[in-house]
């Protein structure tokens, strides 16, 4: 069966190509002209991925995503932005709400078919290992997490990314190791992502994000997981 794309754009040639290279990649896609449209249509047919343009009528993208992330049937879908923003603030908050890519426009349609399936193969790999720890628990069978005995939502990345750190306890990993095992072949993704997922995750599992037990900063060289004594 075909994967479902949701596609946020109000731009009907910006649509339409998109439409034409993703149903040539073999996914079915839905657009979307408003933001409004996003999450009623995805509650009747779930999609595998949303794209979604920010500047559009009704909601922005930015407010989709994060209705999105804040719904518990469509939390765990992964969300890419494809939009003219480009501006390093808008990317940063994009990953802040959540957001799986940033891709700006103009782009490449090889370049967005192949990102899609990025994004889509880090959800399909398997991960083996659980993890627990006195304030978190990582389920590697159905990849969530919980803090402190409550189910708390996360994303793909997200899951892999704390998960890689905790595999590991002690070692120090750069910016560039870590978007290499996480990542993978997401080449676009920057160094600078993978602070904005840190914080995210400081946010979701620490007591004291300010003062974190577990997701460490060392300066200069990177992050590292301290385990619990």
């Amino acid at each position: 069966m075909k994967q479902t794309i949701i596609v946020l754009e109000d731009d009907a040639d910006i649509a339409n190509l998109v439409r034409h290279h993703l149903h040539m990649a073999g996914f079915t896609v839905h657009v979307c002209e408003s933001g409004d449209q996003v999450v009623p249509l995805a509650r009747k047919q779930l999609p595998a991925l949303f794209l979604l343009d920010i500047m559009v009528p009704g909601q922005s993208g930015f407010a989709v995503c994060r209705q999105i992330r804040e719904s518990r049937d469509l939390a765990r879908v992964p969300i890419i932005f494809l939009t003219a923003r480009a501006g390093e603030e808008d990317r940063v908050r994009g990953l802040d709400l959540g957001a799986d890519d940033y891709i700006t426009k103009p782009f490449g349609t090889r370049e967005l078919a192949a990102r899609v399936r990025a994004v889509l193969r880090r959800f399909e790999q398997p991960v083996t290992t659980n993890v627990t720890t006195p304030d978190f628990e990582l389920q590697s069978d159905s990849m969530t997490l919980s803090v402190r005995g409550r189910p708390t939502e996360v994303t793909a990345t997200e899951f892999r990314l704390l998960h890689f750190l905790a595999s590991h306890p002690g070692r120090v990993f750069s910016r560039d190791q870590v978007l290499d095992a996480v990542w993978r072949d997401l080449a676009f993704v920057t160094p600078r992502s993978v602070d904005v997922y840190i914080r995210r995750l400081r946010e979701e599992i620490e007591r004291d994000p300010e003062d974190p037990r577990y997701l460490k900063t060392v300066r200069g060289a990177g992050y590292k997981f301290e385990a619990a004594k």
